[in-house]
């Protein structure tokens, strides 16, 4: 990339303009959600909650995610340029970015995640990134939820009209006016567990749970990206 275009990305103009595009983006989409009551009671009971999903599907629930900041969720972002960009946007739409991942700096963002799931009840996780490999299950969400005692919820995200990114994920990007559906799956309570064994017993059930919503790539349907 030429590095005007890399100043450019990093300045808090680029961001901004980002943010709002997203906004308009999203406010295009035709959003219907499935199953959040269950969850959203917990949560105003007292109770914390862990949200999750794969890679792929993320960008057709910002919109909508923007409607839970007054719970100050928190979300794990990586440590790259790109993440910088992620975190920033993240940010302006109500959500506490957590800088690192399971490659970088990932043990000390698991403590502040942990730190504020407690606090504020809250927290979103990207199960498969920021790299992959798509749909394994990383271990940082069962260690969250454990450490914080918080419920896992999966939720999947699917349209009637996308576009496929030829990345790692393939991943989607809903067209414009797209009808959207946003599916919270049932909540995971996770009981303790006494060694390493039990620890990727759970791991690898979330992972069964979750695969069958994973997206393939319709033939001949590709952002070419």
């Amino acid at each position: 990339m030429p590095s005007k275009l890399r100043i450019l990305f990093r300045t808090r103009w680029f961001h901004s303009f980002l943010y709002h595009f997203i906004r308009l983006y999203s406010l295009t989409l035709r959003i219907r959600v499935e199953n959040e009551k269950g969850w959203m009671d917990h949560l105003r009971s007292g109770g914390r909650v862990v949200l999750c999903t794969w890679h792929q599907q993320f960008f057709a629930a910002i919109g909508h995610f923007q409607s839970y900041r007054d719970f100050k969720p928190a979300l794990m972002i990586s440590k790259s340029s790109d993440g910088e960009i992620i975190a920033d946007v993240a940010e302006r739409s109500g959500w506490h970015a957590v800088r690192g991942s399971s490659s970088r700096g990932g043990k000390e963002a698991l403590r502040k995640m942990i730190d504020h799931l407690s606090l504020t009840g809250l927290a979103g996780h990207i199960l498969d990134g920021p790299r992959g490999p798509a749909g394994i299950v990383k271990a940082g969400v069962i260690e969250l939820a454990h450490a914080a005692d918080a419920v896992i919820t999966p939720f999947y995200t699917s349209a009637d009209r996308a576009w496929y990114f030829n990345s790692w994920d393939n991943f989607i990007l809903p067209k414009p006016f797209a009808k959207v559906l946003i599916s919270f799956g049932n909540m995971i309570k996770l009981l303790p567990v006494e060694d390493a064994i039990a620890f990727e017993r759970q791991r690898l059930e979330l992972e069964k749970t979750m695969i069958p919503e994973l997206r393939v790539k319709p033939a001949g349907k590709s952002a070419h990206m």
